[in-house]
């Protein structure tokens, strides 16, 4: 397959999305500490400290996720310096750094959904105990 500069240019929309959606959960998880941190300051149950410890998990995960996407944006900005320049060998290379780094940004993306699924669904769960 030959590379050319269309093919990185590709994932500029899709990284483009991928770091908004990252940074709109980041926005709520912010939100969210700032609600828990009063909650907390209130009484500061069993059940607050542990949802601080998995916001802190779910914060080191975002923001591995956006440093990872952003390399992965600049390995594909990179891609196309190196077309332009027809360093065929090194734009391939780099081009599949950019590809990985997507992946693994993606994947950090369904571990932090996994553990925020799992956290509402306790918070559910205490909801029902209480009716």
């Amino acid at each position: 397959m030959t590379l050319t500069m269309g093919i990185p240019a590709l994932l500029f929309p899709a990284i483009s999305l991928t770091m908004l959606a990252y940074n709109a959960r980041y926005l709520a998880i912010a939100a969210l500490i700032r609600q828990l941190y009063n909650e907390y300051l209130a009484s500061r149950s069993k059940n607050t400290v542990l949802q601080i410890k998995n916001l802190r998990k779910r914060l080191w995960l975002i923001r591995n996720m956006q440093a990872i996407a952003i390399i992965s944006f600049l390995t594909s900005v990179i891609t196309m310096f190196l077309l332009y320049i027809e360093q065929m060998n090194w734009a391939n290379i780099v081009f599949g750094i950019s590809l990985f780094c997507l992946m693994i940004s993606l994947f950090l993306s369904f571990i932090e959904v996994q553990i925020s699924t799992k956290a509402l669904s306790i918070r559910l769960d205490k909801i029902e105990e209480s009716t």
